[in-house]
């Protein structure tokens, strides 16, 4: 999938791999596409509800490996 930039949250727990997703998402254009990769276990929970809280659309979660890898659309804003 292509993506516009990139956070690796490896080895953070939460709920930092949030916080920085956040950070992350702001530095977007609208519509821009960001890929999280994250180990934390709860991750895959923790960013189902920061997409439904945010408003940004998480367009794919999948395993790779032991990690975790989001795929995030910034929400328009208008």
């Amino acid at each position: 999938m292509d993506f516009d930039a990139e956070l690796d949250a490896r080895h953070l727990s939460c709920p930092v791999p949030i916080l920085c997703a956040k950070q992350a998402m702001s530095q977007l254009k609208d519509g821009d596409v960001l890929k999280v990769i994250a180990d934390d276990e709860r991750a895959p929970k923790d960013f189902a509800a920061f997409s439904r809280q945010s408003g940004h659309e998480l367009l794919l979660a999948e395993n790779e490996g032991a990690a975790f890898v989001f795929y995030l659309r910034r929400k328009k804003t208008f």
